[in-house]
């Protein structure tokens, strides 16, 4: 039997829908979701299965206007994640539309893109009337010559399996990059981290998320088949670290609870999980912080 394998970037604007249709169609949890944008901060790579081709997805940071070192850094790697891939697909909001965001990422699309094939998925149908969405699919196709258009809804799995048909079957001849049961390429290190900086992201309010990154200091496995992990949790200023510990440390308790419980259900084991709070003021300009987060620290010049 011939088997297929290649890389399919998603790209979009923030909070187009990226991660959350990764997770569908890897079938498991593997990028994290939040309605905050700007979430995905380096390119995390799921791996999903169809028939006899592997198709490992690529999701990307969303594209926007980059203001500060990290912002351009997650940018360069979207672009980045873009020009390494076999396939690459367009995510735009229904609802939403042509948006000033999509409009620049069509300008960049031909040079990125190359001769590679570029589908177009219009995501979140279920918010908009059927002539609206002719009427987008008809605008954008005019636009750009996207090799096939597809209407999804990544939450509800609408349209995604035809999506994921069309993606394996243009993956190239090859052998399988990951094992059959491997489902994403970063380190458990990393998706713990992730797993956590969700939890955050989704009790934390205004611009908080963005000035805290969480990394996994030590990963000790035990013999009861269990394992300790330590995380550290850096922030930018001294009154950030009195929001996260919350009144008696209720909000890192809570936070560590539901990071815990995710952990656990993803791996099968027991977690025991320790979260630290600390303060660096310069972290958003060190290099380690950018290597931890898969990003490239150059590109933030």
């Amino acid at each position: 039997m011939t088997t297929r394998a290649g890389f399919a970037a998603l790209i979009g604007e923030p909070n187009a829908g990226k991660s959350t249709l990764t997770n569908r169609l890897v079938g498991a949890k593997v990028s994290i979701v939040t309605h905050k944008v700007q979430t995905t901060r380096a390119r995390i790579r799921g791996v999903a299965l169809h028939g006899a081709a592997q198709i490992v997805l690529v999701d990307t940071p969303g594209l926007f206007a980059p203001r500060r070192r990290l912002d351009r850094a997650m940018v360069a790697a979207a672009w980045g994640g873009a020009a390494d891939a076999d396939v690459i697909v367009l995510l735009v909001e229904a609802h939403r539309g042509i948006t000033k965001g999509v409009e620049a990422i069509l300008e960049r699309l031909p040079e990125v893109a190359g001769p590679r094939p570029v589908a177009l998925a219009i995501n979140k149908i279920d918010r908009v009337a059927a002539p609206v969405l002719l009427g987008l699919t008809r605008d954008l196709n005019e636009r750009f010559d996207f090799a096939e258009t597809f209407m999804i809804s990544a939450e509800k799995g609408h349209g995604c399996d035809d999506l994921l048909a069309w993606l394996a079957a243009r993956m190239p001849e090859s052998p399988w990059l990951y094992p059959e049961d491997q489902i994403a390429d970063l380190p458990l290190r990393m998706i713990a981290a992730e797993m956590t900086r969700e939890k955050l992201t989704l009790r934390l309010h205004q611009e908080l998320p963005y000035q805290l990154t969480v990394e996994t200091e030590a990963w000790e496995e035990r013999k009861d088949g269990s394992a300790r992990v330590d995380q550290v949790v850096y922030v930018a200023r001294d009154g950030h670290k009195g929001i996260l510990l919350g009144k008696k440390g209720e909000t890192i308790k809570a936070v560590g609870k539901a990071a815990r419980e995710e952990l656990e259900e993803f791996l099968g084991r027991k977690i025991h999980l320790f979260l630290q709070v600390k303060v660096r003021p310069n972290w958003l300009e060190e290099k380690e912080r950018y290597s931890e987060m898969g990003l490239d620290f150059r590109d933030g010049n």
